[in-house]
């Protein structure tokens, strides 16, 4: 028999107790050596499901900390989602601009996208500019980076030259290594398993 099996249930929560105790010592250390504060670059990427649905759960995080949000989609124009719908009754809190027209596979038009993407970029710089704003979500920007839509140097150097204190997000697979540099933060959704694959459709309330 193990000595762990031999331990009784008090002893047990004792150790239990005592590994919790120094865990918590190392964790309040580390923390207590974090002392800068900044606006953050986020980049959400990778195969997998749930780059913008995190990037949307953290703004209404921000704005249930009375911060203000803005939200560019440019892509997502033909959908009506459900995280749209919802943060549209918050208009004192969030602003959101739905400039794309759907993905290239769809709109089958190059020079219709650009111009999409373009149009879509002006209205980020703008938000970029405008000091109300605490944090900025560019949902799926990484898609028109990749098609070269858009300048990547320049928009590189906008987001590196945003005002202190604005927190982005910017969203979609396939981030640019450009990107990802001057980011602070880089997270990538991996896919291990997707109802896709099983011959499930997109569902209201899941997909969109």
């Amino acid at each position: 028999m193990s000595a762990k099996k031999q331990m009784s249930e008090a002893e047990r929560d004792s150790h239990h107790a005592e590994r919790m105790a120094k865990r918590k010592a190392a964790r309040d250390r580390m923390l207590a050596s974090k002392t800068e504060e900044k606006g953050l670059l986020m980049v959400h990427t990778g195969k997998g499901k749930g780059k913008s649905t995190a990037a949307f759960g953290l703004a209404m995080r921000a704005m249930g900390n009375d911060m203000r949000v803005g939200v560019v989609q440019f892509v997502k124009g033909k959908w009506q989602t459900g995280e749209r719908a919802i943060l549209e009754h918050f208009p004192e809190r969030v602003t959101i601009r739905t400039m794309g027209e759907g993905f290239t596979w769809d709109t089958q038009d190059r020079q219709r996208d650009i111009a999409a993407a373009k149009a879509a970029w002006r209205t980020a710089r703008e938000m970029l500019a405008d000091d109300s704003y605490d944090l900025i979500v560019l949902d799926e920007l990484n898609i028109v980076l990749r098609y070269d839509y858009l300048p990547l140097a320049e928009v590189v150097r906008e987001l590196e030259g945003r005002r202190d204190g604005l927190h982005v997000v910017v969203t979609g697979r396939n981030a640019k290594q450009e990107l990802i540099e001057a980011a602070d933060m880089v997270t990538e959704m991996s896919e291990i398993k997707h109802h896709f694959k099983a011959g499930v459709k997109a569902q209201t309330g899941i997909e969109f």
